[in-house]
């Protein structure tokens, strides 16, 4: 009889290489219903959107999609009082996105969020991480 974990296949006991120690720390997600609000790839889609004054090329940085990051840029701006990431229509001068001010806010505040969780938690981190397997 197989369980979980026992299958041998190119990935370590179910752990990939993309899971590194980096990855050993809390992830804060903040959820409104089963949408999640904001996280930290959504965190770090608007700082590339912030950064190239585009989703296209803020998606290309992160090898996503467009599709996928409009999405996420949608989810986003349903989910808050106003929109995140404000977009000019593309056309002869091109499009663009750039953040709100709630964007700018909100981004703050996660990351703020994010700072707290990982000092309260840091302790029963390092306990918990004593129980995963090494890389």
């Amino acid at each position: 009889m197989q369980t979980m974990g026992s299958r041998r296949d190119s990935r370590k006991n179910g752990v990939t290489e993309a899971m590194t120690k980096r990855n050993r720390t809390p992830h804060l997600r903040v959820l409104l219903g089963s949408a999640i609000a904001m996280g930290p790839g959504k965190a770090e889609l608007l700082e590339a959107i912030d950064k190239t004054g585009s989703i296209s090329k803020a998606a290309k940085s992160m090898g996503m999609s467009y599709r996928r990051a409009w999405r996420l840029v949608d989810t986003m701006n349903c989910s808050f009082k106003s929109c995140l990431v404000e977009t000019n229509r593309g056309g002869s001068g091109g499009g663009g996105a750039q953040l709100s001010d709630l964007g700018h806010e909100a981004l703050a505040q996660f990351h703020k969020m994010e700072e707290k969780a990982t000092a309260a938690l840091a302790s029963d981190m390092k306990d918990f991480t004593q129980l995963l397997q090494d890389d």
